[in-house]
C-alpha cells in the first residue's frame, strides 16, 4: 500500500486552523474588561446564529432536525456542550487574567491526557514510548506546581475537559457539524438570557464598552467556527499522524504570544518544565510516526 500523499489544500487548512487558535490570545486580550463568562454567552451565541445559517445555506438543516429528534443523543450533547463552555471559560478567564503561558501548558499536555484516558476509559494498552511521555508529562507537571506554590490548576482544568470532550465526541454517532451546532443551541437559551439581563441592568459590554468590543464580541461567533470547519476539512485530507503533529502548532503560539506580546514570567526554572513537555512530545509524536509508517509497511498491497 503506497504512503498516504499529503493533500496540500488540507495541509494549510489544519494549519491555518490550528493558527487561529493558536492567535486567539491576540483576539481575546482587548476583550480583558468583559466577564468572561459574559464573552462565553456572546461566544456560544453568534456561534450558533453563524452554524444555522451556514447549515441553512448548504441545505443541511436536517441533519439538525434528525440529531434534534433523538433524545438520548441529546442527553449526550448536552454534556459535551457543557463540558467545551466549561472549557472556554478558563481559556477567556485565563487569557484575559495574564495566565497565556498556563494555557499553553494545558493544550500541550492535551494529547498525553488524550492517551491516559484511553487507557481508563476505553481499556487501550501503552507501550513503552508512550508510557515514558506520559510519565515525563506528569513529572514536569508536578515540578511546575510546586515551582508556582500551587497546583497548575488552569492547564489541568483545559487539558482535562477538552479530552473528556474529545472523547465523549468520539464515541457519539454525530458528524461534526451538525454536532456542534447541537451543542450551540443547547447553550443558546441561557445565554441569550444572561444576555438579556446583562442588557437590562446595565452591564451589558455589546452596548456600554463602545463598538470595537461589540465588534469583537460578534464576531467571536466567526472565529469559533471557522477553525472548526478548516480542521474538520483539514482532518478528512490528512494523514492522523500528520494532524497529531500540526496540533502543537496552537500551544506553541500560544506560548509566543504570552512571552513575547504580553510579558508573561517564564524565566529558566518555569521552562525546565516546559522542556520535560516537549521531551514527551517529542517521544509520543516519534512512536505514532512510528507505528504509522510500520502500518503502511504491514498493510497487503
Amino acid at each position: 500500500m503506497p504512503a498516504a500523499r499529503l493533500s496540500p489544500r488540507g495541509l494549510a487548512a489544519a494549519a491555518v486552523a490550528f493558527s487561529i487558535w493558536g492567535l486567539f490570545p491576540v483576539y481575546l486580550h482587548p476583550l480583558s474588561a468583559v466577564p468572561a463568562i459574559q464573552v462565553i454567552a456572546h461566544r456560544v451565541t453568534w456561534s450558533c446564529l453563524f452554524l444555522l445559517a451556514w447549515m441553512f445555506a448548504r441545505g443541511e438543516l436536517d441533519r439538525l432536525s434528525a440529531t434534534l429528534m433523538r433524545p438520548p443523543l441529546l442527553a449526550r450533547l448536552t454534556l459535551t456542550a457543557l463540558l467545551i463552555s466549561c472549557n472556554w471559560l478558563v481559556y477567556v478567564w485565563s487569557v484575559t487574567h495574564g495566565h497565556i503561558v498556563d494555557t499553553s501548558l494545558g493544550y500541550y499536555i492535551n494529547p498525553l491526557v488524550n492517551v491516559l484516558l484511553g487507557v481508563v476509559v476505553l481499556r487501550e494498552r501503552l507501550n513503552g514510548a508512550q508510557w515514558t511521555a506520559v510519565a515525563l508529562a506528569a513529572l514536569a507537571v508536578l515540578y511546575l506546581g510546586l515551582l508556582a506554590g500551587r497546583p497548575p490548576w488552569i492547564a489541568g482544568a483545559l487539558a482535562l475537559s477538552f479530552s473528556l470532550y474529545g472523547l465523549l465526541r468520539k464515541v457519539i454517532s454525530v458528524d461534526a457539524l451538525p454536532g456542534l451546532a447541537t451543542e450551540t443551541l443547547l447553550l443558546t437559551p441561557l445565554s441569550v438570557a444572561y444576555l438579556v439581563w446583562c442588557q437590562a441592568t446595565g452591564s451589558g459590554a455589546l452596548t456600554q464598552q463602545g463598538p470595537g468590543v461589540a465588534a469583537l464580541l460578534i464576531g467571536s461567533g466567526l472565529i469559533t467556527a471557522i477553525p472548526l470547519f478548516l480542521f474538520a476539512f483539514g482532518a478528512r485530507a490528512l494523514p492522523y499522524s500528520t494532524v497529531g503533529v500540526l496540533q502543537y502548532i496552537a500551544p506553541s503560539l500560544q506560548l509566543l504570544c504570552g512571552v513575547l506580546l504580553y510579558h508573561e514570567s517564564f524565566g529558566r526554572a518555569r521552562a525546565a518544565g516546559f522542556a520535560l513537555i516537549w521531551l514527551a512530545l517529542l517521544i509520543y509524536a516519534v512512536d505514532g510516526w512510528r507505528q504509522t509508517r510500520r502500518g503502511l509497511r504491514a498493510a497487503p498491497a
